[in-house]
This record gives structure tokens, sequence and C-alpha cells, in this order.
């Protein structure tokens, strides 16, 4: 979802497409696998695009990205999940909605950089082949 605090949209327009977001300051994420900024993915119907979003501050983590909304500093994109919580309260808004569909199927987020356990490997294959 691509969400931002009240204070931030505080005499800004809101986005209607993902296009729009050229217009606005948003919260980058560096991936560790690439070592570059992530391009915040997008789909309504059959159509996908991607975009490259500028802002003030860049952050490695989902996260430091999630402080840095609630405090104003930009627009982010993050899970619905994490999010959730503070939508219903009315502390952060969603834009987009229509650009941004719910994707099916598990999602398993774990560090890289480590070999992982056995026990992780079996937790990995498990999900991956589940039908």
């Amino acid at each position: 979802m691509v969400v931002g605090s009240k204070s931030y949209f505080a005499g800004r327009s809101t986005p209607r497409t993902p296009r729009d977001l050229t217009e606005h300051v948003c919260i980058n994420l560096r991936t560790s696998t690439y070592g570059s900024l992530y391009e915040w993915e997008f789909v309504k119907g059959k159509r996908a695009t991607n975009a490259r979003v500028d802002g003030t501050v860049t952050f490695n983590n989902a996260y430091d990205i999630f402080e840095a909304a609630k405090a104003g500093f930009g627009l982010a994109y993050l899970p619905e999940e994490m999010v959730r919580p503070q939508l219903l309260k009315g502390q952060l808004i969603s834009v987009l909605e229509d650009w941004c569909p719910v994707w099916p199927g598990f999602h398993l987020y774990y560090p890289n950089r480590r070999q992982p356990s056995r026990a992780m490997t079996l937790l990995v294959e498990a999900l991956r082949y589940r039908a």
C-alpha cells in the first residue's frame, strides 16, 4: 500500500495514478540484495507498471520507512499488514488503492546474508510447494 500521514497530506493533492508520485516526496527503500532503490510496483487490471520515486530519505528496511511515514516525511510503499492498525486509527491515509491489489499466496521475509538453518530451509521448501 502507498500511505502517508495526515500531516504530509496537509496542503498537498492526492495522487490518482502512479505517475502522480512525481509530484510527491516519497520514502525510498535501498535493497540489500542489489544495492539499488526499489521500484514501486503497481497493477491495475492487466496493466502493470513500476515507478521510480524521489524523496529526501532512504532506508534499508521497512520499519524505518514506516516510522518516517508516520512522522510525515513522505509517502511510503509498505505491506498492508504493517500499516493496517494506523489506517484504522486514521493516523495514516492510503492512496492509489486501486493500483495496489493484494497478492495471493505466502510472503516470507528473512535475512539472506546468512546461511539458513536446516529448519528454515525446510520451512521455505514446504511453503513454496504447498498446494
